[in-house]
């Protein structure tokens, strides 16, 4: 440790014990120069301790599908109670609290929709996100537990691959769960990731653990003359192969079911992607991985790093939520983009762009090439 990170440390030790002292808080609070910032870290306290709270009002208006209720125009309290199958009472506490949140508002003798309400009520994808969410919040009622591993969470039953026993033996049924949510939240991250990155340029796309196809279908609209290809488990391969033939893709998509980390990779794309795969994967996997796709490319072609990331600015929390999120899932971790930059280079790939994209807390997008 050198002069500088010493002096440094004790600067913030004795803020530490500055900020602790009660006697502190109470003068900061009642001193004006000091009291918006006092106030504003006491709100950033409440919202930490009931945050919770919050994401199960959010939950609750989720379920009951009161942000389409709401989409046409502002509702009595009677009529949202008769129409949410509510008591008066209760559907005015719901309300009460959505509002509070910007979920909702309240508009003369009624309630409409908030602005943050009004984003959920026209994103579908982020609306399917929160609904999965009872099952993380499930595990984590006991954080300590979760920490410990003292238990298997719901998670891990609800992602049958998570114990990496045979996932290619995994059959139709326990696929659907998981591979239809991933579905239905694909589209906004297809989109935030070809809105920064020209996928036109490219010859052939292979999306490796791609599973219904939603990626490809949404880059073949950007790239008519974009060849496509997917590799997922073969139960996962049979969805997309539905799917891809809906939308009269299959003339021009080649669908393969394997194991990506231990069977070979078809050959022959200028460009790969892996979208929200390698943080579902701990070190020693996604180094495994890495290599396996490498192998399938020709130097100088690119590979797409698509999900979310620690250390980016502006999604800071995410290490809060895919740190637990992946522990209850029982595999993977978040890293930071230089994290990824050490794995990838480990396994034959550099000359990395992290790009800008306009939403980081979704996803991020890092580009390398194979060398």
């Amino acid at each position: 440790m050198t002069f500088l990170d010493r002096w440094l440390e004790r600067l913030r030790s004795a803020r530490d014990r500055l900020v602790a002292d009660p006697r502190f808080q109470r003068w900061a609070l009642n001193n004006p120069l000091t009291r918006p910032f006092a106030r504003r870290g006491a709100r950033a306290g409440l919202d930490l301790a009931a945050g919770f709270v919050y994401s199960q009002v959010l939950v609750a208006c989720a379920q009951l599908k009161l942000f389409d209720l709401l989409r046409e125009g502002p509702l009595s309290v009677d009529a949202l109670a008769t129409r949410l199958a509510l008591s008066e009472p209760a559907t005015r506490r719901l309300l009460e609290a959505a509002a509070s949140l910007g979920l909702a508002e309240r508009r003369g003798g009624g309630y409409g929709l908030g602005l943050l309400g009004a984003a959920f009520a026209g994103n579908r994808a982020a609306l399917t996100i929160v609904e999965h969410q009872p099952l993380l919040y499930a595990d984590l009622m006991d954080p300590v537990a979760l920490l410990r591993q003292e238990k298997r969470g719901l998670l891990a039953d609800y992602w049958p691959y998570s114990d990496g026993n045979a996932p290619q033996t995994l059959s139709a049924q326990q696929v659907t769960p998981y591979s239809a949510f991933m579905a239905a939240t694909q589209p906004m991250v297809a989109q935030e990731a070809l809105d920064a990155y020209d996928i036109s340029r490219h010859r052939r796309l292979l999306d490796i653990g791609g599973g219904e196809g939603v990626f490809l279908s949404v880059a073949a609209a950007r790239a008519p003359d974009l060849q496509l290809t997917l590799f997922d488990l073969p139960a996962v391969a049979a969805r997309a192969k539905g799917r891809l033939e809906e939308a009269g893709l299959l003339v021009r998509a080649d669908i393969h079911g394997g194991d990506f980390l231990n069977d070979p990779l078809p050959q022959g794309a200028d460009v790969v992607t892996l979208i929200r795969i390698v943080h579902d994967n701990d070190d020693a996997s996604a180094l495994k991985l890495l290599r396996n796709v490498r192998k399938a490319l020709a130097p100088g072609a690119t590979l797409l790093i698509i999900e979310g990331m620690s250390g980016v600015k502006g999604a800071e929390p995410l290490d809060a939520y895919y740190g637990f999120y992946t522990l209850a899932m029982g595999r993977g971790e978040p890293r930071r983009v230089e994290e990824i930059e050490a794995l990838l280079r480990e396994t034959g790939f550099g000359k990395f762009r992290l790009l800008r994209n306009a939403l980081p807390t979704l996803a991020s997008v890092l580009v390398a090439q194979a060398v």
